[in-house]
């Protein structure tokens, strides 16, 4: 693989920071949803965002063209040609995915019951502790 050039080593870093800030979203909005499904599915699309924009942070880091896509599966999919023990430890996060754009628009996506935005939290967490774990 080649080294980075600095335009590309700032792009993972930018991704890393929009991740980070989605995460930091839902961290601070989880403890106060269990009331408001509205409010747990936001909890749920800040914690997919964060899993995506890590996928796409390590991709780019690895110079992998990916599409223009919010589907994790694909997402993993390509990260598995390049590293198929990630692929596989953040496999999880799929179900992050009903979260994404479907949950954004009225009558689409799934619900997220009550609790089940801890689950995401930890999904999203995890997925920044791989991804850096990874970048080094």
């Amino acid at each position: 693989m080649k080294p980075l050039d600095p335009d590309l080593e700032s792009l993972v870093r930018r991704r890393m920071e929009k991740a980070d800030a989605d995460l930091e979203a839902a961290e601070r909005l989880g403890p106060v949803v269990a009331d408001s499904s509205r409010l747990r599915e936001i909890v749920g699309f800040h914690c997919q965002q964060t899993v995506e924009k890590y996928l796409k942070a390590l991709l780019t880091f690895h110079q992998v063209e990916f599409p223009r896509t919010h589907e994790l599966d694909r997402l993993l999919l390509l990260v598995a040609h390049v590293n198929r023990d990630v692929a596989e430890e953040l496999g999880g996060a799929r179900w992050l995915g009903p979260f994404g754009v479907d949950a954004r628009y009225p009558g689409d996506g799934a619900e997220m019951l009550p609790g089940e935005e801890v689950r995401a939290i930890m999904l999203a967490r995890f997925a920044q502790e791989v991804v850096r774990r990874v970048l080094g």
